[in-house]
C-alpha cells in the first residue's frame, strides 16, 4: 500500500489522538476522529498499519500511529469528493476486495503449513544426508605451451617459489597474486582443472594440465571439509519453500471444487485496455 506524507501528521490530529487512546479501555471500536461525520477507529488505523510495507515497520509506534491517522483522515477528506457510485470505483473495489480475500487466505494456507515441525522435517529431508564435500585451495600457473609447463615443472622442481614463479611466468588473471585461486569446490573449474587437484596432496605440484584456457601447473595447499548449512542458515529458504508448495496445491484445489462456467464470448482483447468504457 502506498501512503502519501505518512509521517505529515498535525499537531490537531495529534491531539486527538493522544486524547483518545488516554482514556480507558480503548477499543478497536474506539473513535479517534470524524471527517465530514465518517468515523475513524482504532481498528482502522490497526487495519492499515498491518498492510503497510516492511520498511513503515520500523517506525516506532508513537509517530507511526500519528502518521497512520492523518493519512486515514486525509483519505476520507478527499475520498468525500469523489463519487463512490461511479462505474470504474464500484467495479475496482470489487477487485481490491476479491483480491483481499483470497490473499487472507492463501496467507493462512502458507503459515499452517510452515509448522516447526513441519521447517525441521524439510531440514533433514534436502541437507540430513548430504554427503561430506571438499573444497581446495591451490594456485596455478598458466602458460601458452606445453613446452613451457614442462619446463616450469622442472625449475620448480629445483626449488622455485611458485608463488614467485607464478607472478613472472602466468598469463591468467591470478599471475600478478602468484597464482593463488583461493578456496573453491570443484564444480567451479573446468574438469581438466578439478581432476587434476583431486588426484593432488597438500603441498604436491601437478604434471601440465590441458583445459580450454591453455596450460596449467598446480599446487595444491590444503583441503577442508564443507559442513552442510544449519537449520538457522537455511530457515527463510525452507519456509519459503513449504509456504510456496502449500499454496500452489490449495490453488489447484480451489480451482478444482470451484464450480467455474466460462462464456463463449468472444471480445478483442483490446478491449481490455479501453478505460473510458468505465466512464
Amino acid at each position: 500500500m502506498k501512503l502519501k506524507n505518512i509521517l505529515a501528521a498535525t499537531a490537531c490530529m495529534t491531539i486527538i489522538g493522544t486524547a483518545t487512546l488516554a482514556q480507558d479501555g480503548p477499543s478497536v471500536d474506539t473513535v479517534l476522529a470524524t471527517v465530514n461525520g465518517i468515523e475513524i477507529t482504532v481498528g482502522h488505523v490497526i487495519a492499515l498499519t498491518d498492510r503497510l510495507p516492511e520498511q513503515y515497520q520500523k517506525i516506532e509506534d508513537a509517530e507511526l500511529y500519528k502518521g497512520v491517522l492523518d493519512q486515514l483522515i486525509n483519505q476520507t477528506a478527499i475520498s468525500s469528493t469523489t463519487d463512490a457510485e461511479a462505474k470504474d470505483i464500484k467495479l475496482a473495489i470489487e477487485n481490491e476486495t476479491r483480491a483481499l480475500l483470497a490473499g487472507r487466505a492463501l496467507d493462512q494456507i502458507g503459515a499452517a503449513a510452515a509448522t516447526e515441525e513441519a521447517v525441521l522435517a524439510g531440514y533433514e529431508a534436502k541437507y540430513g544426508n548430504l554427503p561430506t564435500e571438499l573444497e581446495y585451495r591451490a594456485s596455478h600457473i598458466l602458460v601458452g605451451s606445453e613446452d613451457e609447463a614442462k619446463a616450469l615443472v622442472v625449475t620448480l622442481a629445483g626449488g622455485a617459489d611458485f608463488a614467485e614463479l607464478a607472478k613472472e611466468k602466468s598469463t591468467g588473471p591470478s599471475g600478478p597474486g602468484g597464482g593463488d585461486l583461493g578456496w573453491f569446490t570443484p564444480e567451479r573449474m573446468v574438469p581438466e582443472f578439478s581432476g587434476a587437484v583431486k588426484e593432488l596432496a597438500a603441498g604436491g605440484v601437478s604434471a601440465p594440465i590441458k583445459t580450454q584456457f591453455g596450460w596449467h601447473v598446480i599446487k595444491l595447499f590444503e583441503t577442508r571439509d564443507i559442513p552442510p548449512p544449519t537449520l538457522e542458515e537455511v530457515r527463510t529458504e525452507i519456509e519459503g519453500e513449504l509456504t510456496d508448495a502449500a499454496i500452489k496445491a490449495a490453488i489447484e484445489k480451489f480451482e478444482a471444487d470451484a464450480l467455474i462456467v466460462r462464456s463463449d464470448v468472444v471480445i478483442d482483447p483490446s478491449m481490455i485496455r479501453k478505460m473510458e468504457l468505465l466512464k
